[in-house]
Protein backbone atom coordinates (compact mmCIF):
# COMPACT_ATOMS: atom_id res chain seq x y z
CA UNK A 1 0.00 0.00 0.00
CA UNK A 2 1.20 3.44 -0.62
CA UNK A 3 -0.30 6.78 0.26
CA UNK A 4 -0.44 9.69 -2.40
CA UNK A 5 -1.47 13.19 -2.13
CA UNK A 6 -2.62 15.82 -4.68
CA UNK A 7 -3.64 19.31 -3.95
CA UNK A 8 -5.99 21.13 -5.61
CA UNK A 9 -6.41 24.59 -5.58
CA UNK A 10 -9.67 26.90 -6.31
CA UNK A 11 -10.77 30.36 -5.80
CA UNK A 12 -14.65 31.38 -5.12
CA UNK A 13 -15.77 34.62 -4.70
CA UNK A 14 -18.80 34.25 -2.60
CA UNK A 15 -20.88 37.20 -4.18
CA UNK A 16 -21.20 35.88 -7.83
CA UNK A 17 -23.31 33.30 -8.75
CA UNK A 18 -20.71 31.59 -10.31
CA UNK A 19 -17.44 31.60 -11.28
CA UNK A 20 -15.16 31.20 -14.60
CA UNK A 21 -13.55 27.56 -15.17
CA UNK A 22 -9.94 29.11 -15.48
CA UNK A 23 -7.17 27.84 -17.22
CA UNK A 24 -4.14 27.41 -14.32
CA UNK A 25 -4.88 24.58 -12.33
CA UNK A 26 -1.18 26.15 -10.45
CA UNK A 27 -2.66 29.41 -8.99
CA UNK A 28 -6.18 27.85 -8.64
CA UNK A 29 -9.30 26.32 -10.56
CA UNK A 30 -11.62 28.33 -10.80
CA UNK A 31 -9.62 31.49 -10.78
CA UNK A 32 -12.07 33.23 -8.71
CA UNK A 33 -12.74 37.22 -9.42
CA UNK A 34 -11.36 40.06 -8.00
CA UNK A 35 -11.29 39.40 -4.30
CA UNK A 36 -11.74 35.81 -3.77
CA UNK A 37 -11.75 33.12 -1.20
CA UNK A 38 -8.83 31.52 -2.00
CA UNK A 39 -8.39 27.42 -0.55
CA UNK A 40 -6.51 24.74 -1.21
CA UNK A 41 -7.53 21.08 -0.96
CA UNK A 42 -4.92 18.02 -0.19
CA UNK A 43 -6.72 14.54 -1.13
CA UNK A 44 -4.54 11.70 0.58
CA UNK A 45 -5.31 8.44 -0.78
CA UNK A 46 -4.47 5.13 0.03
CA UNK A 47 -4.27 1.48 -2.19
CA UNK A 48 -2.27 -0.87 -3.94
CA UNK A 49 0.31 0.53 -7.17
CA UNK A 50 -1.22 -0.91 -10.70
CA UNK A 51 2.02 -2.81 -11.80
CA UNK A 52 0.93 -1.47 -15.63
CA UNK A 53 1.14 1.63 -14.92
CA UNK A 54 3.09 2.35 -12.00
CA UNK A 55 -0.02 4.64 -10.51
CA UNK A 56 -2.35 4.39 -7.54
CA UNK A 57 -4.22 7.43 -9.38
CA UNK A 58 -3.34 9.52 -12.11
CA UNK A 59 -3.17 12.92 -10.42
CA UNK A 60 -5.18 14.03 -13.06
CA UNK A 61 -7.99 11.96 -12.87
CA UNK A 62 -8.13 13.18 -8.85
CA UNK A 63 -7.83 16.90 -10.21
CA UNK A 64 -10.89 16.03 -12.47
CA UNK A 65 -12.98 14.12 -9.57
CA UNK A 66 -12.79 17.09 -6.90
CA UNK A 67 -13.77 19.90 -9.93
CA UNK A 68 -16.34 17.94 -10.47
CA UNK A 69 -17.69 16.81 -7.26
CA UNK A 70 -16.02 18.66 -4.12
CA UNK A 71 -15.43 22.28 -5.47
CA UNK A 72 -19.38 22.79 -6.37
CA UNK A 73 -20.03 21.62 -2.57
CA UNK A 74 -17.61 24.70 -1.35
CA UNK A 75 -18.74 26.70 -3.95
CA UNK A 76 -22.51 26.75 -3.23
CA UNK A 77 -21.70 26.57 1.05
CA UNK A 78 -19.55 29.19 1.12
CA UNK A 79 -22.42 31.34 -0.73
CA UNK A 80 -24.88 30.42 0.85
CA UNK A 81 -22.62 31.59 4.39
CA UNK A 82 -21.70 34.76 2.54
CA UNK A 83 -24.65 35.61 1.65
CA UNK A 84 -26.92 35.08 4.63
CA UNK A 85 -24.16 37.30 6.44
CA UNK A 86 -23.12 34.17 8.60
CA UNK A 87 -19.72 33.34 10.17
CA UNK A 88 -18.02 30.56 8.56
CA UNK A 89 -16.75 28.77 11.49
CA UNK A 90 -14.48 25.66 12.06
CA UNK A 91 -17.27 23.52 12.71
CA UNK A 92 -18.83 24.61 9.15
CA UNK A 93 -15.61 24.17 7.18
CA UNK A 94 -15.30 20.21 9.28
CA UNK A 95 -18.96 19.91 7.43
CA UNK A 96 -17.72 21.09 4.34
CA UNK A 97 -14.98 18.41 4.15
CA UNK A 98 -17.11 16.00 5.41
CA UNK A 99 -19.36 16.46 3.02
CA UNK A 100 -16.08 16.47 0.28
CA UNK A 101 -15.18 13.32 1.55
CA UNK A 102 -18.42 11.44 0.61
CA UNK A 103 -18.71 12.53 -2.51
CA UNK A 104 -14.82 11.22 -3.12
CA UNK A 105 -15.65 8.17 -1.33
CA UNK A 106 -16.73 6.06 -4.30
CA UNK A 107 -15.16 7.69 -6.97
CA UNK A 108 -11.35 5.85 -7.39
CA UNK A 109 -12.07 1.89 -7.25
CA UNK A 110 -8.64 1.16 -6.90
CA UNK A 111 -7.64 3.23 -3.87
CA UNK A 112 -9.71 4.92 -0.70
CA UNK A 113 -9.91 8.49 0.39
CA UNK A 114 -7.37 8.49 3.61
CA UNK A 115 -8.12 12.14 4.64
CA UNK A 116 -8.87 15.20 3.39
CA UNK A 117 -6.67 18.56 4.33
CA UNK A 118 -8.28 22.04 3.79
CA UNK A 119 -5.26 24.93 3.91
CA UNK A 120 -7.08 28.42 4.96
CA UNK A 121 -3.85 30.17 4.51
CA UNK A 122 0.36 29.19 4.15
CA UNK A 123 0.20 28.41 8.00
CA UNK A 124 -2.68 27.29 9.35
CA UNK A 125 -5.01 23.89 8.19
CA UNK A 126 -8.12 21.93 8.88
CA UNK A 127 -8.31 17.93 8.28
CA UNK A 128 -10.23 15.17 8.66
CA UNK A 129 -9.35 11.34 8.35
CA UNK A 130 -11.78 9.36 6.43
CA UNK A 131 -11.48 6.67 9.37
CA UNK A 132 -13.08 8.88 11.79
CA UNK A 133 -15.12 11.66 10.07
CA UNK A 134 -16.05 12.60 13.90
CA UNK A 135 -12.79 14.21 14.65
CA UNK A 136 -10.99 17.40 13.08
CA UNK A 137 -7.46 18.30 13.37
CA UNK A 138 -6.41 22.04 13.25
CA UNK A 139 -3.11 22.70 13.09
CA UNK A 140 -1.31 26.22 13.07
CA UNK A 141 2.27 27.56 12.84
CA UNK A 142 4.19 29.75 14.89
CA UNK A 143 7.85 31.13 14.69
CA UNK A 144 10.79 31.41 17.21
CA UNK A 145 13.97 32.58 17.00
CA UNK A 146 16.42 30.84 19.62
CA UNK A 147 20.16 30.17 20.28
CA UNK A 148 21.46 26.32 21.60
CA UNK A 149 24.37 24.58 22.25
CA UNK A 150 24.77 21.10 21.92
CA UNK A 151 27.20 19.65 24.47
CA UNK A 152 28.15 16.74 27.21
CA UNK A 153 30.15 17.02 29.98
CA UNK A 154 30.71 13.59 30.02
CA UNK A 155 32.49 13.66 26.86
CA UNK A 156 36.04 15.07 26.02
CA UNK A 157 36.21 18.05 24.07
CA UNK A 158 37.06 16.27 21.18
CA UNK A 159 34.08 13.54 21.46
CA UNK A 160 31.36 16.79 21.56
CA UNK A 161 32.83 17.95 18.41
CA UNK A 162 33.22 14.77 16.85
CA UNK A 163 29.28 14.11 17.99
CA UNK A 164 27.76 17.40 18.14
CA UNK A 165 30.26 19.11 15.15
CA UNK A 166 29.42 22.86 14.61
CA UNK A 167 26.62 22.34 16.81
CA UNK A 168 28.80 22.39 19.63
CA UNK A 169 30.32 25.33 19.15
CA UNK A 170 31.35 26.50 22.74
CA UNK A 171 29.49 30.36 21.85
CA UNK A 172 26.18 28.34 20.68
CA UNK A 173 24.87 29.25 17.28
CA UNK A 174 21.01 30.25 16.50
CA UNK A 175 18.12 29.13 14.76
CA UNK A 176 14.51 30.57 13.26
CA UNK A 177 12.21 27.63 14.26
CA UNK A 178 8.84 26.68 12.99
CA UNK A 179 6.67 25.15 15.20
CA UNK A 180 3.21 23.74 14.37
CA UNK A 181 0.89 22.37 16.50
CA UNK A 182 -2.05 20.02 16.14
CA UNK A 183 -5.65 20.00 18.03
CA UNK A 184 -8.02 17.56 17.83
CA UNK A 185 -11.99 18.13 18.24
CA UNK A 186 -15.05 16.66 17.67
CA UNK A 187 -16.57 18.02 14.39
CA UNK A 188 -19.91 19.05 15.81
CA UNK A 189 -18.44 20.48 19.16
CA UNK A 190 -17.72 24.15 20.14
CA UNK A 191 -14.10 23.40 19.27
CA UNK A 192 -11.44 26.05 20.08
CA UNK A 193 -11.70 29.71 19.04
CA UNK A 194 -8.81 30.55 17.13
CA UNK A 195 -7.63 33.82 18.88
CA UNK A 196 -7.58 31.50 22.21
CA UNK A 197 -5.64 28.80 20.54
CA UNK A 198 -2.94 31.11 19.49
CA UNK A 199 -3.32 33.12 23.15
CA UNK A 200 -2.41 29.65 24.70
CA UNK A 201 1.00 28.81 22.44
CA UNK A 202 2.29 32.52 22.69
CA UNK A 203 1.96 32.08 26.66
CA UNK A 204 2.79 29.12 27.60
CA UNK A 205 5.46 28.20 24.50
CA UNK A 206 6.80 31.16 22.15
CA UNK A 207 6.86 33.60 25.04
CA UNK A 208 9.34 31.18 27.22
CA UNK A 209 11.55 30.07 24.07
CA UNK A 210 11.71 33.10 21.69
CA UNK A 211 14.88 34.56 21.44
CA UNK A 212 16.26 32.80 24.50
CA UNK A 213 19.49 31.20 25.20
CA UNK A 214 17.92 27.65 25.70
CA UNK A 215 20.80 26.20 27.02
CA UNK A 216 20.73 28.80 29.98
CA UNK A 217 17.19 30.49 29.84
CA UNK A 218 15.27 27.67 29.96
CA UNK A 219 15.44 25.54 32.97
CA UNK A 220 14.48 22.41 31.46
CA UNK A 221 17.46 22.44 29.33
CA UNK A 222 20.09 23.19 32.20
CA UNK A 223 21.16 19.44 32.07
CA UNK A 224 19.46 18.28 28.70
CA UNK A 225 20.35 19.06 25.31
CA UNK A 226 18.06 21.20 23.13
CA UNK A 227 17.63 19.23 20.02
CA UNK A 228 14.86 19.41 18.32
CA UNK A 229 13.82 16.13 19.15
CA UNK A 230 13.87 17.38 22.76
CA UNK A 231 12.23 20.26 21.75
CA UNK A 232 8.93 18.63 20.02
CA UNK A 233 8.80 16.96 23.89
CA UNK A 234 9.29 19.67 25.61
CA UNK A 235 6.46 22.15 23.39
CA UNK A 236 4.32 19.18 23.65
CA UNK A 237 5.03 18.84 27.83
CA UNK A 238 4.38 22.90 27.58
CA UNK A 239 0.76 22.53 26.18
CA UNK A 240 -0.65 19.54 26.61
CA UNK A 241 -4.05 19.47 28.27
CA UNK A 242 -4.28 23.38 27.87
CA UNK A 243 -6.76 23.21 24.70
CA UNK A 244 -10.24 22.13 26.32
CA UNK A 245 -12.40 21.05 24.74
CA UNK A 246 -10.31 20.11 21.90
CA UNK A 247 -6.72 18.43 22.86
CA UNK A 248 -3.31 18.41 21.43
CA UNK A 249 -2.87 16.01 18.91
CA UNK A 250 0.64 16.36 17.84
CA UNK A 251 3.93 19.10 17.92
CA UNK A 252 6.10 19.34 15.14
CA UNK A 253 9.32 21.37 15.37
CA UNK A 254 11.91 22.70 12.74
CA UNK A 255 14.87 23.96 13.02
CA UNK A 256 15.77 23.99 9.32
CA UNK A 257 13.78 23.36 5.82
CA UNK A 258 15.27 20.28 6.23
CA UNK A 259 15.27 19.21 9.60
CA UNK A 260 12.11 18.66 11.67
CA UNK A 261 10.90 16.33 14.85
CA UNK A 262 7.03 15.40 15.64
CA UNK A 263 5.74 14.24 18.73
CA UNK A 264 2.60 12.50 19.63
CA UNK A 265 2.99 12.29 23.92
CA UNK A 266 0.44 10.91 26.28
CA UNK A 267 -2.26 12.80 27.66
CA UNK A 268 -2.56 12.42 31.20
CA UNK A 269 0.21 14.67 32.61
CA UNK A 270 3.50 16.58 31.91
CA UNK A 271 6.58 14.93 31.14
CA UNK A 272 9.27 17.02 32.64
CA UNK A 273 9.28 20.06 34.95
CA UNK A 274 8.44 23.57 33.20
CA UNK A 275 10.20 26.17 35.12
Amino acid sequence: MVHLGRCVRFSINPFLDEDAPGFNTYASRPPGEGLAVFLELAVELVGPVDPATGFLVNVTDIDKAVQVTTVPVFARRLREYYRAGRHVSLGGLADMLHAAQERLAEVFPSAAVSRLSLALNPFRKIAMNATDSGTIYFSEKFEFAAMHKLWNDSFSEAENLERFGKCANPTGHGHNYIVEVTIESPADGPGVKIGEFERVVDAELIQVVDHKNLNLDVPAFGEKNPTVENLAVFAWDRLVGKFDPARLHGITVWESDRTYCTYHGPQDGRLEPTD
